[in-house]
């Protein structure tokens, strides 16, 4: 595992990330996934939900593993606590769901929708988000990982609207980077927020550089 310690400005190398989702449950992505993930050398994979299908799949993350990569996640609609949780335990990957993590100087926080939540609690997300917030802000950079997409995006496209507490969020918390999916045509499609990128990413994988 790499060293826990910030760089300075002039050394600090670039943190390079693969982020992939809505896969469900097929391990031929997972697998197409985590080859591009060790080809790209990165630092971290981010997977943005709907990880599961009904439909059981054998090594569905077996895969990131074998090739040695860190993954950190949120649980996606599809994905039900259950599962997530046999899925974290297994293959040793964190659910920044439940709580924050940080590689380097590189701080992660987010929030999932497991067992079929197409809305979040407006309360308990802001909550958990600024809690999980004050324990990375003074790291030289915050990414931001949902399932959901924010309000006033480019990922309404499909009809389907944001969510207003994850606009609320970038906008308060101005990370870097917000990461999500849930809309698969979506995918690749790129704004920015303030000084925040905002990114849609699904089972092709996008590399991002931060």
């Amino acid at each position: 595992m790499k060293a826990d310690i910030k760089k300075p400005d002039k050394e600090r190398k670039k943190f390079k990330i693969l982020a992939a989702g809505d896969f469900h449950g097929d391990s031929s992505v997972s697998k197409k996934l985590a080859e591009k993930a060790y080809k790209e050398k990165v630092d971290l994979v981010i997977l943005t939900g709907d990880i599961t299908s009904p439909i059981e799949t054998k090594n569905l993350l077996k895969p990131f593993i074998e090739k040695g990569e860190r993954v950190v996640f949120v649980p996606g609609n599809w994905d039900s606590s259950e599962t997530i949780e046999f899925l974290s335990q297994l293959y040793g990957i964190k659910n920044i769901g439940d709580r924050y993590a940080r590689y380097e100087d590189v701080g992660i926080f987010g929030i999932g929708s497991p067992d079929w939540q197409m809305e979040l609690n407006e309360k308990k997300a802001y909550e958990k988000l600024k809690k999980d917030f004050e324990k990375i802000k003074d790291l030289e950079k915050k990414i931001l990982v949902s399932h959901l997409h924010a309000a006033g995006t480019k990922s309404e496209l499909s009809g389907v609207p944001g969510s207003p507490i994850l606009r609320k969020a970038i906008e308060r918390f101005k990370p870097d980077i917000f990461l999500s999916g849930h809309i698969h045509e979506a995918e690749g499609l790129s704004e920015m927020i303030g000084k925040t990128r905002v990114i849609s990413v699904g089972r092709k994988g996008t590399i991002i550089e931060i």
